[in-house]
């Protein structure tokens, strides 16, 4: 499974996720622009922006964004919905960002960390947003899952309808990771199925990785609600912070 993404957030992808609506950003970014308190005109990078929900609203609020994502397909439907050009798309690795510029905040939402077998490989990504952040006074913005909350809520089998087109997905922990299949079946065509997987990075082990790559977050966070985070009940884990010693 080291290479799932590669197959997983292609056009399915659009389609079992298409419940994830353009106002649920707004209303994320809304929360977001309160945590971070940047001046008007900051520049945002959105790493692992998918179709672009959140870099557009954030656009929308006056801010210059750039998406990277390594999904041409995702980019795609990202350009053709910015349809003023507001947002500067970049195809890329979150490993590996291809930008030299840095960012008053660098966001990286929706558990788009968590991918990588290894561990060392997850925290290229952090060593990244180190890179990435102004020196002065960029902040960061990490969206992940509370794994405690995984752990104890997992829905072991889910199936859904959209038409004639089936959406079936299965959940287990396996080997420290969350790991989903989906099968998308419709008639008259072959069924396909993705894998997707998220290493599970309970809250110490995840303020360890910050702090090897010179991060530190003021706030953890449970939810946009801006409730405290709490490992049992929290839906998510939400790291708002900045470069150590800023």
């Amino acid at each position: 499974m080291s290479d799932w993404y590669k197959k997983s957030f292609g056009n399915d992808y659009l389609l079992v996720y298409k419940h994830r609506d353009l106002e649920g950003a707004y209303n994320e970014v809304k929360r977001m622009i309160d945590w971070l308190q940047l001046e008007p005109g900051a520049q945002v990078l959105d790493l692992c922006c998918g179709m672009g929900r959140h870099s557009m609203a954030l656009a929308d609020f006056g801010y210059r964004v750039t998406g990277v994502d390594l999904s041409e397909v995702l980019l795609h439907q990202a350009r053709r919905l910015d349809t003023d050009g507001n947002v500067r798309w970049i195809h890329g690795d979150m490993r590996e960002v291809p930008l030299s510029q840095t960012y008053d905040a660098v966001v990286n939402l929706f558990t788009s960390f968590g991918y990588f077998e290894a561990d060392i490989e997850n925290e290229r990504v952090l060593h990244e947003i180190h890179r990435l952040l102004s020196p002065e006074q960029g902040q960061f913005i990490i969206d992940y899952l509370n794994p405690g909350y995984v752990r104890t809520h997992l829905v072991p089998f889910s199936r859904r309808q959209d038409g004639d087109v089936s959406i079936e997905e299965s959940r287990q922990i396996i080997d420290g990771f969350v790991r989903k299949t989906i099968v998308v079946s419709e008639p008259g065509k072959p069924e396909r199925t993705y894998m997707e997987q998220v290493k599970l990075y309970d809250l110490a082990d995840f303020m360890g990785m910050l702090d090897r790559a010179g991060l530190a977050a003021a706030h953890v966070f449970g939810n946009y609600d801006a409730s405290a985070y709490d490992h049992e009940d929290s839906k998510r884990m939400i790291f708002v912070g900045h470069r150590k010693g800023q």
